[in-house]
């Protein structure tokens, strides 16, 4: 059984290559995501790498990027015991500006005790995290 939670951000006057820039600088993530202390990526960020992730008040969790299109979307897997937790970012252009996605999905046999533990509390910063994300963007050069 899965479970999943989506927030959407719609916005104007902004390069959809300067939000990929942020979202690809997976060192400085601390820098706009409040929930995290840390992220460390000291590979390529492409398909198959892997970074370290340490949420406040967790443990650090290794992360692999599954699928990158550069420009578009990325989608990068956390593994628990009998779950996994994938987060899927994505953008498309739209007549009323750029449409931001961010899901988060968990599923397997144990995804609902993984829910309560972790997901919905990632779920939960979302909408912040966008907002930030994005102010971040327009803070670049």
């Amino acid at each position: 059984m899965a479970w999943e939670k989506t927030h959407k951000i719609l916005v104007q006057n902004i390069d959809r290559q300067i939000i990929w820039k942020v979202w690809q600088n997976v060192n400085q993530w601390h820098q706009w995501d409040t929930d995290i202390d840390f992220a460390r990526l000291e590979q390529p960020f492409e398909q198959g790498s892997q970074f370290w992730l340490k949420p406040k008040g967790g443990p650090q969790v290794k992360i692999r990027l599954i699928k990158v299109e550069p420009g578009v979307a990325f989608t990068d897997l956390t593994k628990f015991p009998l779950a996994k937790m994938y987060g899927i970012h994505e953008m498309k252009e739209t007549k009323a500006g750029l449409e931001i996605t961010h899901t988060v999905r968990i599923e397997g046999p144990l995804s609902f005790l993984w829910k309560k533990i972790v997901a919905e509390k990632v779920a939960a910063g979302l909408e912040e995290q966008a907002e930030k994300m994005v102010q971040r963007a327009r803070e670049l050069p």
